[in-house]
């Protein structure tokens, strides 16, 4: 019988289960929570005998009657056998639409089952999820559908990860937690983990929470491109500042930047042929956050800008090899913080209202 749960309670219904669901469908775009909602059932699986395990990682290239096999397939034993299916793209293909369709009628006909099955899928889009395959497994399936955690409901997210460990702490503190994590899950995730190794249960001080959490750095390459793609300038500024004072290698965090306006002119020019745009971001792996913002992107910039900025994060890297390059500063820090800034003013402006290229 079809489920929807969310992963609180998902995890809790797996603590007692004697034996699994026939089918579960695990989505989102929150790596941290997803792979604790797998390590869940797998824990479950593991507590009502499931012995054997097999995992695939599926796109619309694969074969998949490999997964059919491994369905139909008997143990030779009568184990309880639990299958993973990872379609990290979404994307199955043909082929797997009719596979996976198949294995949501099979998982939804069997009686006392002893073949559990998982299919992990990033967060659909409408397209997706009214597709035949993803209507037939929601319609058969036990769903955990993982929402984004927000920036704004962190400091809250916190406090209940800290109440986890019979540990607590005042509002402000959480909100200065989130904001030292720079809205970051996972390493929100570490420093919660990090106090509850630190100190003992109860009411933690904002000051003993200071002291663990500060001298970590903060600043990647990641939150750079974020914060360049979203119009935050004084932000990807102040990241790119922090980076150069961590040591961070400066090959690596130009590379950080033109990759991703390489991918963004590509898929620009693409939707200008005529492209579909979801399947453009299936294709080049953005998934949540990150496809919010490269279409915001894409909304916003000129192409003629994404041309210009390749041309600029080429003269970086001359610059970055000690050769002179016309026009650009002698010093590839102060160019690449031109290239950010180039970009970030041209995000910030307001979709369909055409940004300024810069010189």
């Amino acid at each position: 019988m079809p489920r929807r749960l969310d992963p609180d309670t998902f995890s809790k219904s797996l603590e007692k289960a004697n034996a699994l669901d026939a089918l579960y469908v695990i989505s989102g775009d929150e790596p941290l929570l997803v792979t604790e909602a797998t390590d869940a059932l797998r824990q479950a699986a593991r507590n009502a005998l499931y012995t054997e395990r097999s995992s695939f990682v599926m796109d619309a290239r694969s074969d998949w009657a490999e997964v059919d096999g491994a369905m139909q397939n008997l143990s030779l034993f009568g184990d309880r056998r639990l299958i993973e299916i990872q379609i990290p793209t979404g994307k199955p293909g043909k082929s797997g639409a009719e596979a996976l369709i198949s294995l949501a009628k099979r998982q939804n006909d069997a009686g006392a089952e002893e073949v559990s099955c998982v299919v992990s899928l990033p967060r659909l889009d409408k397209a997706g999820r009214a597709s035949k395959w993803a209507t037939a497994l929601w319609q058969s399936a036990t769903v955990v559908e993982i929402p984004l955690v927000q920036r704004h409901d962190l400091p809250q997210w916190i406090g209940r990860r800290l109440a986890r460990q019979n540990q607590s702490t005042d509002t402000a503190t959480e909100h200065w937690i989130a904001d030292r994590v720079e809205g970051n899950l996972l390493a929100a995730h570490q420093e919660i983990m990090k106090l509850g190794l630190l100190y003992p249960e109860g009411r933690l001080d904002p000051s003993e929470v200071e002291r663990a959490v500060l001298n970590v750095a903060r600043y990647d390459v990641f939150s750079l491109r974020d914060s360049m793609l979203s119009g935050q300038s004084a932000r990807a500024l102040k990241v790119l500042s922090g980076l150069k004072a961590e040591g961070e290698a400066l090959p690596l965090v130009l590379w950080a930047v033109a990759d991703e306006i390489r991918i963004l002119s590509r898929l620009s020019l693409a939707v200008r042929q005529g492209h579909p745009l979801s399947e453009l971001m299936r294709t080049h792996r953005l998934f949540g956050q990150r496809e919010t913002i490269a279409r915001r992107a894409l909304e916003t910039v000129k192409p003629a800008v994404w041309a210009a900025s390749i041309q600029h994060a080429h003269d970086i890297d001359r610059l970055i090899k000690g050769l002179n390059v016309s026009g650009r500063l002698p010093d590839p820090w102060e160019e690449l913080a031109r290239l950010v800034l180039r970009i970030s003013l041209a995000t910030s402006k307001k979709p369909n209202q055409s940004p300024r290229q810069a010189a």
